[in-house]
């Protein structure tokens, strides 16, 4: 069986010039991150001796739209990189393999462009916007913009200028590794002895999107306080960089009487399991997720990792952290007893076997992808299937 490659597409408003990307979204190896690579193709006859630039550009929305009064602006926009690509700088330039076919199946008018990601650059993420906000959502979002113009500090005009919103992701390692996260806490009462022990233990590290959390909880009551009731949740830490605001929210809880009351003396132990979804937090405001756009099913924000040597200090953007919070009802009197326990919530890299589990539950939304059948073609020699950018609503892993 032959498989096609899937190629994205999208012109300028006049059609004079057509951008080709072979992905959407650009993953963050930690230590490197996947250039922007694509190729333009040009009707030379329109350009009348101007040139043809390309930027890389992210937009930082820290504040909401209807907020911004008298000037004020809550975003900012950056021009991460811009390139000139017609005519070409570089004319050795070392093209990717779809670069390559791309170029040869689109002709004498197609050139290559690559751009590359800053190092620290932030990852795509979008805080999710309540039931009533109005305009754009909050986060951080990356485009690539190609347009014709007489020297690169025009801005182009929109009928010749072509923009499409990209993604910049992380995944997880290769390998999740052995270690249990743990975490041991202790409460003792001011007008009465002994102290109310409480363990939590994660069955692993590194969770991927839609996996079952796995908490052992083990109690040991040598206070003379009861323990009324045990709540857990999954929580999201997000702190914004750019106004150095943080918050968190509760993406997935429960709360259990089993094993109560645990009176003095006594001691418990029981496994909880919970699963957070962005699905089970629609119309949550602040909510952070992948990168959104518009109408896709996306997941929860990744975890933020940071290179060796470098701390979660030195990164930009919006950071994202997760942890597993464990609560005590000791009563009116005694209070709670809390802990939390950090683990990193990832997308699994391609090639794994987790990530062919992954893809096989998604199955059926490539079925329902042959509903776009009529926004793309197929070319029968190289097996290249274009299709309009636009059009794609659906994720689906590369």
């Amino acid at each position: 069986m032959v498989v096609a490659v899937k190629v994205f597409k999208k012109s300028a408003p006049n059609g004079k010039i057509t951008v080709y990307l072979g992905k959407r979204d650009f993953i963050d190896h930690v230590e490197h991150v996947d250039p922007v690579d694509g190729v333009i193709v040009l009707d030379q006859d329109y350009l009348r001796g101007r040139k043809v630039y390309g930027q890389l550009i992210t937009t930082y929305r820290y504040g909401r739209e209807e907020d911004e009064v008298m000037g004020v602006k809550f975003s900012k926009e950056m021009v991460l990189l811009k390139e000139q690509i017609y005519p070409m700088v570089n004319s050795k330039m070392e093209m990717t393999p779809m670069q390559e076919r791309l170029v040869k199946k689109l002709g004498a008018n197609a050139y290559p462009f690559m751009f590359h990601f800053p190092s620290m650059a932030p990852s795509s993420v979008t805080l999710q916007a309540g039931e009533d906000d109005q305009g754009k959502p909050l986060g951080v979002e990356y485009s690539i913009k190609i347009f014709v113009g007489e020297d690169e500090e025009e801005k182009g005009h929109k009928r010749s200028s072509v923009t499409l919103l990209i993604k910049k992701l992380q995944h997880a390692p290769s390998t999740r590794g052995r270690r249990l996260p743990s975490s041991l806490v202790s409460k003792g009462f001011t007008f009465s002895q002994g102290k109310i022990n409480l363990e939590v233990t994660l069955d692993r590290e590194i969770y991927y999107h839609g996996e079952k959390i796995a908490a052992n909880i083990v109690v040991t009551n040598n206070s003379r306080k009861t323990v009324k009731s045990i709540k857990c949740f999954v929580v999201q830490h997000c702190e914004v960089t750019m106004v150095n605001a943080q918050f968190s929210k509760h993406i997935a809880s429960l709360e259990t009487r089993e094993g109560c009351p645990i009176t003095p003396g006594a001691s418990f132990t029981k496994s909880f399991f919970l699963v957070p979804l962005a699905s089970s937090n629609k119309d949550r405001r602040g909510i952070a997720l992948d990168g959104h756009l518009k109408d896709e099913d996306v997941n929860l924000a990744s975890s933020t990792m940071i290179s060796e040597g470098k701390s979660h200090s030195d990164a930009m953007g919006i950071i994202i952290s997760y942890s597993l919070r464990v609560k005590l009802n000791c009563g009116t009197l005694g209070g709670e007893l809390q802990t939390d326990v950090p683990f990193k919530l990832l997308t699994p890299a391609p090639g794994t076997i987790d990530r062919e589990r992954v893809n096989a539950l998604k199955k059926m939304k490539s079925i329902e992808r042959h509903r776009y059948e009529n926004s793309h073609y197929a070319d029968d020699d190289d097996n290249i299937v274009f299709e309009d950018f636009a059009r794609l609503r659906m994720n689906e892993p590369e």
